[in-house]
């Protein structure tokens, strides 16, 4: 067994240094070659608030299924794989086979600059959402924005993932402590990030309008997706996904 057999944790809440809330549990875990069972504790993720995260009802339910996950698994020795090992792998195996020249590029530099430097000889069982957690604010602390440091997070899961059979990773970025503060800044930075102005949308519009080898019922709906997008800074995903029922006609517009 690779827990305690019928346990059922308490759901807990933490609070973080910056106030922000988190669920966790902590429950009895089999450690290969040691006799006595180990207290591990689980992050299941933020507390729900206006920004975001989950009520108590949906975190109970992750909890349930982690427990029932964890339940169902053999006990596995622990790996002597280090990162060194994954990044070699990465680099020598994966990397040649499926990325572009420079979508590696970014990546070796993420590796080169901060991974390599503090993971090199660590052992691919001790990365952890909690030793993840710490070296992220090593890294704040040292200047780096949480943009920055979730890419290079994205390039570490990668490494991971491509040397693992199962192509799993071991940590889940929805466990990072980012203040919330931080949160809704980055989504207000990102929201500032227009691809082009209305000015511009207007002469996207007027080219479109040109196309000669599209019907004109694409031309209007491709030239109203720009013009929405220039007016509202809805991402492209979010366009896509906007349906009659989203949009209160009899509004209308109204100057202010």
């Amino acid at each position: 067994m690779s827990r305690r057999k019928g346990q059922n944790p308490k759901l807990l809440i933490g609070t973080r240094s910056d106030g922000s809330e988190y669920f966790y549990f902590q429950y009895w875990l089999d450690v290969a070659g040691e006799d006595e069972r180990k207290r591990r504790r689980e992050i299941v993720g933020p507390v729900k608030t206006k920004l975001g995260g989950l009520t108590r009802t949906e975190a109970e339910a992750r909890k349930m299924k982690f427990l029932a996950d964890l339940n169902n698994r053999f006990l596995v020795l622990p790996t002597s794989k280090m990162f060194s090992d994954a990044v070699k792998h990465y680099r020598d195996v994966f990397a040649p086979r499926m990325l572009r020249d420079s979508t590696f590029s970014t990546a070796d530099g993420h590796l080169k600059n901060h991974l390599e430097p503090d993971w090199k000889d660590v052992p691919v069982d001790s990365i952890t959402i909690e030793t993840v957690n710490d070296w992220a604010w090593k890294k704040k602390r040292e200047g780096l924005s949480w943009v920055t440091i979730k890419n290079v997070l994205r390039t570490m899961q990668r490494v991971l993932s491509a040397s693992s059979k199962s192509r799993t990773v071991l940590f889940s970025q929805d466990g990072l402590a980012i203040p919330e503060r931080d949160k809704l800044q980055m989504k207000i930075n990102s929201r500032k990030h227009v691809s082009y102005s209305w000015e511009q949308a207007l002469r996207i519009e007027e080219q479109v309008q040109k196309l000669e080898t599209v019907g004109q019922a694409r031309k209007d709906m491709y030239s109203t997706m720009f013009l929405l997008a220039a007016a509202s800074g809805l991402r492209i995903g979010e366009l896509l996904a906007l349906r009659s029922d989203d949009i209160d006609f009899d509004a209308g517009y109204h100057p202010s």
